[in-house]
């Protein structure tokens, strides 16, 4: 029922993508010993807002009381997230907190995130169809230390935002902070 619902919101090569992050999802969780419904739940709603198009996505952030912070205001990649989470929960009666939060940070993190959290945010960067230079060594990581692959995954996306000249968002920095201080 939840992936007939998410194929009709998706395009063919984004819901090709999200059947990847719920396979990669539940392999991680069930490796890491993190509920694998909850994993397959984030996983699948995880994009439901990606295809909007982004008057839509705005339309959809006021009706849902949605004030973006200043670094996320000026960078639409960030929104489907925000909002896929308030979708998530009004239009697919999602009440989980750890659930719904996956899928609000899964596109930079957040300091504490719960394991929940990080298998999402890991599945969604390592899942088979994503090709980028680093992607098998973090895949490599992801079968041994969830925490440690999301640190390099973060590290791998922070130094790629700044290449391309963005914005870095505060939530990815403190993650990686957070992971760092916590490691050492």
């Amino acid at each position: 029922m939840l992936e007939a619902a998410v194929r009709r919101r998706l395009s063919p090569g984004r819901f090709a993508h999200t059947v990847g992050v719920v396979e990669t999802a539940e392999e991680l969780a069930r490796r890491f010993g993190i509920d694998v419904r909850k994993a397959r739940v984030a996983a699948w709603l995880h994009d439901v807002a990606k295809d909007e198009p982004r008057e839509s996505l705005l339309k959809r952030a006021e009706e849902f009381g949605i004030v973006f912070d200043e670094i996320t205001a000026r960078q639409a990649e960030l929104w489907h997230s925000v909002i896929g989470a308030e979708i998530a929960r009004r239009e697919f009666g999602i009440d989980d907190e750890e659930v719904l939060a996956a899928i609000r940070y899964h596109t930079t993190g957040r300091a504490g995130m719960s394991g929940l959290e990080q298998v999402i945010f890991l599945a969604d960067i390592i899942e088979p169809g994503r090709e980028f230079p680093g992607v098998e060594e973090l895949r490599r990581r992801s079968r041994e230390d969830l925490e440690g692959a999301v640190l390099a995954a973060l590290e791998s996306t922070i130094c790629y935002v700044i290449r391309q000249g963005g914005l870095l968002h505060p939530d990815a920095v403190a993650a990686r902070n957070h992971i760092l201080l916590r490691r050492s």
